[in-house]
């Protein structure tokens, strides 16, 4: 579903250039779920954002489910997120003027989906927040407002989930809710989710931990209890 291939990425600063990739490889298959964790600094982040075509790299190339992001222009990119990817963000990323409905409906209305409001109700029904519906993100404390926004990244029925710091902004008890609810949802819908944490126990809840030090992959590891739990459900 992705791959990546000897990804580099530089950037200038007062001080020179900076060196934050350094020939990154991998591949992430269908339906895998993947941790990046590192610590700051370490960039992961830049691969994710590198991964999901929000950003272009300096050389290399990321191939997503076959479409090579350095083949296409910015315009390109932008449509082929809207056909594979969703995205969950530490910060939210909701639309403040719209109301939890509506920040769901959005990218199935962007699909030119007629049903858009009875999908994007029972996604938020889903994740416990059908009573909230017509609340707008202010009125949502931050657990809430995570669960609208995973709603809304299941919603465009995306093949490749990319998570950033998904539990960041949440205390202990309600991200743990929170990411027993995208593993959930993840694993009904079968996507390729990739996320990056700092929170050790959340990655091993993944298929797999790739771990980042100076720009760099220094591990790849399967993460045993969790493939045995997906090879199980496959079988069952």
């Amino acid at each position: 579903m992705i791959r990546i291939e000897n990804l580099v990425k530089r950037v200038t600063t007062s001080e020179g250039e900076l060196v934050i990739l350094k020939g990154i490889s991998l591949t992430v298959n269908m339906a895998e779920t993947v941790a990046i964790v590192g610590v700051s600094g370490s960039g992961k982040s830049t691969l994710l954002g590198l991964m999901a075509g929000l950003d272009t790299a300096s050389s290399g190339d990321v191939v997503l489910n076959g479409n090579r992001l350095a083949a296409l222009d910015e315009e390109q990119r932008a449509v082929l997120r809207g056909q594979l990817v969703g995205f969950v963000f530490q910060s939210f990323q909701l639309l403040p003027s719209l109301t939890a409905l509506e920040n769901v409906m959005l990218p199935i209305e962007l699909k030119n989906d007629r049903n858009a409001r009875e999908k994007a109700t029972q996604l938020l029904t889903r994740v416990g927040l059908g009573e909230r519906c017509h609340h707008y993100p202010n009125q949502l404390s931050g657990g809430e407002q995570q669960r609208v926004a995973i709603a809304r990244a299941f919603a465009s029925e995306a093949r490749i989930l990319f998570a950033d710091e998904p539990t960041g902004n949440l205390d202990s008890a309600t991200g743990a809710k929170v990411i027993d609810l995208l593993f959930s949802l993840n694993k009904e819908y079968a996507t390729t989710l990739v996320l990056v944490t700092h929170d050790e126990r959340l990655a091993r809840k993944c298929h797999r931990t790739i771990r980042l030090v100076a720009g760099e992959v220094v591990s790849d590891e399967l993460n045993t209890a969790a493939a045995l739990v997906a090879e199980g459900s496959v079988h069952a």
